[in-house]
């Protein structure tokens, strides 16, 4: 073994070999770092990453695997679960809509997993047994290692004290020293705290026990020459892997090859010092060459990963603003799913790893931002079926109500008005499931038809009583204008022409405004032509007959004209009522004053009294309405 080491008691620091141990644990998680990488998880389909599981399972369950293999299998595990739990996220939600689709209801959807998502989570669980049982087995096997190399420090310890007070036979103490050489070797690895510490006091122990040793100098010199040659045979090796990256990049097994043949370097005893120290330069030379070549493509790869990263991290913000999306209508929903599915192309079609940690990170929001958007579609869609399973209640109500009406073989207005009424609801009422669309318009129309068709059907009987009736109120009325011409006009003979009039049943429809304008037209002349009657009572006479027309069904938009005349005269009347009993004691002040509020005394007389005849006239008007 090497003698390099500064002892401090039985302790020693780290010595140069030790230093370049940790220059290759580090140089092992570089390159971790970039053929972690290697495999783009975008680009496989769920039997992919199946192959994927069970390829690190045969890694896990071989008999060479080590922790380091561990820690890359639990972070290809933690990296494809995420991707094929999307994979499966996606295969449900399709399944669903799809269902929702032919039942037009997600109740009693059930989503079950194929063999390639149960064989996939299988594989999963039996690489995560493996791992835990391996660490397990590791750690008892680092505490049992701990135990034997400390009791094996302790013999030897006990061998060079004796040895320096001459009380063990010499060949004797060499045979085992040898033997304690050979265990130790054997001995596996320790809890990492307590190595350099064991080791450097191992070696420092060694060097106490070969610096006593000189009685057996000359066989320490044969070891010595036989570990130079050893140590000379590994430099060569890994000279001969520094050599050969000449125009090549380093691949990860060359460095496992050059780091298996320095831990063996390592294990071998102390050669003669001068060849020893040259031999040593030449190995760090060797693997400094590699270690160089190891950081320099690391460089260029963390470049390349930055890149990756900074475009994709573009299309992750692209995709962020969608998160806040909202609208009512499917089709703006619709156009912003395919902006978003044109990112989701964007992020699958940009090829190439990033950086570990912050690829990892940026991959989880990017992912869950999808997953967000697509949630608040889903949401939409979910409460948008059931407005429309509301709707479809809705309108089944109305289709039953219609068929009650049509059940009970009435038709008279009232019904028929309230047929009408359901028509209109129904045109406010929204959009119901596809699937229901037509069989539920066509039951409601079949319905309405039936009923308009059999009102129909009766009313054809009464058409010829309509006309009947038109041509004695066309009479009635040449009746009326003739008394008017002749001058023999009288309240009696109005109200006998009024009772006749009412007696007289229905017009027909399209008739029926004119033969009511002659009517009126007839009785304002006849009342005209009253000549005992005052132009007021002429006019209340007017409007008692277009309130008794009102009345009987006839025309009420002659009247309802006539209501907003009369209100909007009695406005203005109170308007003026109110300036005048404002203003009024103002002009008793001046010289004339009393005269000019006699004026306007008379004027609020005459205003109030117009303001309760149009009262009246209102309160006929409303009663007749």
């Amino acid at each position: 073994m090497t003698t390099t080491f500064t002892m401090i008691n039985d302790g020693a620091e780290l010595s140069e070999s030790e230093q370049l141990t940790q220059q290759s644990v580090a140089a092992m998680e570089e390159l971790d770092v970039v053929e972690e990488q290697s495999v783009d998880y975008t680009q496989l389909d769920k039997k992919g990453f199946v192959n994927l599981l069970e390829n690190q399972l045969v890694i896990a369950k071989s008999e060479g695997a080590k922790p380091a293999d561990f820690k890359r299998t639990d972070e290809i595990l933690k990296e494809v679960k995420v991707f094929f739990d999307q994979i499966k996220k996606t295969e449900r939600d399709e399944a669903e809509q799809h269902y929702i689709a032919e039942t037009g209801s997600d109740e009693g959807f059930e989503f079950k997993p194929d063999d390639l998502s149960q064989r996939f989570d299988s594989l999963y669980r039996q690489i995560k047994d493996v791992k835990n049982h391996y660490f397990q087995d590791l750690e008892k096997s680092k505490d049992k290692n701990f135990t034997v190399k400390t009791q094996l420090l302790q013999r030897l310890r006990e061998l060079v004290d004796a040895d320096e007070a001459n009380s063990m036979n010499p060949a004797t103490s060499w045979q085992e020293f040898k033997k304690i050489q050979d265990e130790w070797k054997s001995a596996g690895n320790i809890a990492s705290p307590h190595n350099s510490t064991l080791w450097a006091t191992f070696h420092a122990l060694i060097d106490r026990y070969y610096s006593n040793r000189n009685i057996y100098f000359e066989l320490k010199e044969l070891d010595r020459k036989k570990n130079l040659q050893l140590k000379g045979e590994l430099v060569e090796k890994v000279e001969a892997l520094a050599k050969s990256l000449e125009g090549k990049a380093l691949s990860r097994g060359v460095l496992e090859e050059a780091n298996a043949h320095f831990e063996e370097y390592k294990h071998i005893g102390p050669g003669p010092k001068a060849e020893q120290e040259l031999l040593w330069q030449r190995m760090k030379s060797a693997l400094d060459v590699l270690y160089d070549a190891r950081r320099a493509q690391t460089e260029d790869q963390k470049q390349l990963l930055s890149q990756n990263y900074e475009i994709k991290s573009k299309i992750y913000e692209a995709l962020v603003p969608f998160t806040a999306f909202t609208s009512s209508s499917i089709n703006e929903w619709n156009e912003k799913t395919k902006e978003v599915v044109a990112l989701q192309e964007q992020w699958v079609n940009a090829k190439g790893q990033m950086l570990r940690d912050e690829g990892r990170e940026l991959s989880k929001k990017f992912w869950a931002t999808l997953k967000t958007f697509f949630h608040n579609k889903g949401e939409f869609f979910r409460q948008l079926e059931a407005k429309r399973e509301q709707n479809l209640k809705l309108k089944t109500e109305l289709c039953e109500a219609v068929e009650g009406i049509l059940a009970a073989g009435e038709d008279s207005s009232s019904n028929t008005d309230k047929v009408i009424a359901l028509q209109k609801q129904w045109k406010q009422i929204g959009q119901v499931p596809e699937k229901f669309k037509d069989s539920i318009f066509d039951r409601f129309k079949k319905a309405c038809d039936a009923y308009f068709d059999r009102k129909r059907a009766k009313n054809s009987e009464v058409e010829k009583e309509f006309v009947e009736n038109l041509t004695k109120k066309q009479a009635l009325c040449e009746k009326i204008e003739s008394g008017a011409k002749a001058g023999e006009a009288s309240l009696s003979d109005l109200n006998a022409f009024k009772s006749e009039w009412a007696g007289i049943g229905f017009v027909p429809k399209k008739d029926m405004q004119a033969i009511n304008k002659r009517y009126i037209d007839a009785v304002n002349a006849y009342v005209s032509a009253i000549g005992k009657l005052s132009s007021k009572e002429r006019e209340q006479v007017i409007l008692e007959n277009e309130v008794s027309m009102v009345a009987d069904g006839e025309s009420s938009r002659s009247l309802q004209r006539k209501e907003m005349d009369i209100r909007r005269r009695m406005t203005q009347i109170e308007n003026d009522l109110t300036i005048w009993q404002n203003n009024i004691e103002f002009f008793g002040r001046s010289k004339n004053g009393e005269k000019v509020r006699a004026e306007f005394v008379k004027k609020i007389e005459v205003a109030q009294k117009q303001l309760a005849d149009f009262k009246h006239q209102l309160k006929i008007i409303r009663e007749a309405l």
